[in-house]
C-alpha cells in the first residue's frame, strides 16, 4: 500500500491552501524556518569524518526534516498555494509504507527492501549515465548498460534528438522522443536475454504528456517498471508534475520521487543539506505516493556530491532514514571527472561505499556533472557497484570506511573545481559491440586493485 489514496485531498489543498507570494516563499518562509531547526536541534557538520557515527544526531536529523516539512509545506508554483500536511497524516503514512517491492517482471524481478546502517546485504543497484546522448549511440548505451551483472535495474540515457529533429518539450518531438527511448531500452533488454528488468523510464520526458504517452504494457513502460516525479528546488512543485504522480497511480506502475537539494543554495551547508534530503523523502511518500526516493544533493558551484561537504549529508541523511523508517532511498551519485579519467573511478568508489555503509540504495554514476553529451560509460557505474557489494559482504564499519574515504579524497578532492571531463562515449566503447575499449578497461582494473588494496575486498 502507499499513499496514492490520498492524492485528491493533496491535489485539493493544492488548490485551496493558504496563499503566498513565490517570491517570498524560500527566503522568508522555507530558509528561516531551516535554519531555526538547525539550531534547535544542534546539528553540526563535521569535515574531518566524511561517513560519521553519530546516531544521535541522526535522530535529530530526521526530526528536524519532519517538522520543516510539517511547517513548511510544499509550495504549488501554479496556484502559489501551500500544500499543508498534519504529524498524524506523516504517521499515517508512514505506517501504511511497505518495506519491500518485487520489482522487474518474470525471470528478471527483484526483490527491493530497506536497509538498515551497517547491513551486510547489497544494496539494490539502479545503474544509469544521468546524461544525454547522441541519438546515433543510444540503442548501444542501452545494451551497454543493460551488460553488466550487477544491475537490478536501468535507467537510460536521454534522448535530445528524435529522427534528426530537436526534441521541444511538451510538443510531438517529445512524444516521439519518448517512444523511441523506452523502445530502444527495452529491445535491448530483450536481446540481451533480460527482457523483465526493471526500468525507471523515461529520461526523455519533460513533460507530464511525454510521460503519459510511454505508459503501455506491451511496448512501453511496464506496470513493473518505476516513473519519477521531481520537485523543483526547494520544496516547490507545479501542476505539470502532480499530473505525473496522479497518472502513474491510476496506471498502476511504482512512483519515485526525484529530488536534488542544493549546497550552497536555499538549504545552506551541510547541515541544511541533509535536513532537506530527508524532509524530500516524507514529501515522496505524503505527496507523491512514492515507493521509493531518489536523491541527488549537489554543491552549487560544482554540481557534483562527492567532496567530504556532500558526503557527509549524504551520510547522515541515509542514517536518518535507515533508523527512524522502513523507506526506500537511492543515493545518486555526481561526480566531476569525466569517462575514462582515474579521478571518476575513485569519485564513484567513495560516493558507493559512504553511501552503502549508511543504508542507502545505489544509483551510479552521473559523470561530468551529467553537463556533457555522451560522457557516461557502465564502467563507472561498475566500480560503484562492486563497491557496494564489497562493503555489505564485508561488513564493513562506517568508521572503517570512514578511513577508506579519507584515502581517496585525498586523490581527488582538490581537483574538484578543475576535473578532467575524459572521453566520450564512443571513445572507450566499441560502440557496435557494447564493451569497453582495452584502455578503459586496463584503467578500471588499476583503479579496482588499488581501492582493494585499501581494503575492499571485492566479490570476484
Amino acid at each position: 500500500m502507499t499513499t496514492a489514496y490520498r492524492h485528491w485531498e493533496i491535489l485539493e489543498r493544492s488548490q485551496s491552501g493558504p496563499f503566498m507570494d513565490e517570491d517570498d516563499f524560500l527566503p522568508k518562509h522555507f530558509t528561516p524556518t531551516l535554519k531555526k531547526l538547525i539550531k534547535k536541534y544542534e546539528i553540526k557538520y563535521d569535515p574531518e569524518n566524511p561517513c560519521p557515527t553519530d546516531d544521535a544526531m541522526a535522530d535529530r536529523i530526521w526530526q528536524a526534516a519532519w517538522e520543516l516539512f510539517r511547517d513548511v509545506g510544499y509550495y504549488n508554483t501554479d496556484s502559489h498555494r501551500l500544500i499543508q500536511v498534519t504529524d498524524e497524516e506523516i504517521r499515517e503514512a508512514l505506517y501504511m509504507a511497505h518495506d519491500q517491492y518485487w520489482v522487474g517482471a518474470g525471470k528478471d524481478a527483484v526483490l527491493w527492501k530497506h536497509r538498515q546502517i551497517e547491513d551486510m546485504d547489497p544494496p539494490f543497484c539502479i545503474m544509469s549515465p544521468d546524461i544525454t546522448c547522441d541519438e546515433q549511440y543510444h540503442q548501444s548505451m542501452c545494451m551497454a548498460y543493460l551488460k553488466e551483472p550487477l544491475l537490478d535495474g536501468i535507467c537510460g540515457p536521454i534522448l535530445e534528438e528524435t529522427f534528426g529533429h530537436l526534441i521541444e518539450s511538451s510538443g510531438p518531438t517529445e512524444i516521439s522522443g519518448c517512444i523511441q527511448h523506452i523502445t530502444n531500452q527495452k529491445l535491448a533488454a530483450r536481446l540481451l536475454g533480460r527482457p523483465g528488468t526493471f526500468m525507471v523510464a523515461v529520461g526523455t520526458a519533460e513533460h507530464d504528456s511525454g510521460q503519459i504517452a510511454v505508459s503501455n504494457e506491451e511496448w512501453g513502460v511496464q506496470k513493473s517498471d518505476a516513473r519519477l516525479v521531481g520537485s523543483l528546488t526547494e520544496f516547490k512543485t507545479a501542476d505539470t508534475l502532480l499530473n505525473r504522480s496522479l497518472h502513474y497511480a491510476q496506471y498502476g506502475c511504482y512512483t519515485g520521487n526525484l529530488t536534488g537539494a542544493i549546497y550552497g543554495g536555499w538549504c545552506g551547508g551541510s547541515e541544511g543539506t541533509a535536513v532537506t534530503t530527508v524532509a524530500y523523502s516524507l514529501i515522496g511518500l505524503v505527496i507523491h505516493g512514492a515507493v521509493f526516493n531518489q536523491h541527488f544533493p549537489f554543491h552549487l558551484n560544482y554540481g557534483s556530491n562527492t567532496t567530504r561537504e556532500l558526503l557527509w549529508p549524504i551520510a547522515m541523511a541515509g542514517q536518518a532514514l535507515a533508523r527512524n523508517s522502513k523507506l526506500l532511498h537511492t543515493s545518486n551519485g555526481f561526480a566531476n571527472a569525466g569517462p575514462m579519467t582515474e579521478m571518476l573511478f575513485r569519485e564513484t568508489a567513495v560516493h558507493a561505499m559512504v553511501s552503502t555503509v549508511t543504508g542507502w540504495h545505489l544509483w551510479e554514476m552521473a559523470s561530468t556533472r551529467n553537463k556533457y553529451k555522451n560522457r557516461a560509460t557502465p564502467l563507472e557505474a561498475r566500480i560503484g557497484m562492486e563497491v557496494g557489494h564489497a562493503v555489505a559482504r564485508q561488513g564493513l564499519s562506517r568508521a572503517e570506511v570512514n578511513e577508506i574515504a579519507k584515502k581517496l579524497l585525498a586523490e581527488y578532492e582538490d581537483h574538484a573545481a578543475d576535473a578532467p571531463i575524459g572521453c566520450e562515449y564512443h571513445e572507450c566503447y566499441d560502440v557496435a559491440k557494447a564493451v569497453p575499449t582495452q584502455e578503459h578497461f586496463d584503467m578500471y582494473r588499476r583503479v579496482k586493485d588499488e581501492i582493494a588494496d585499501m581494503g575492499i575486498e571485492f566479490p570476484y
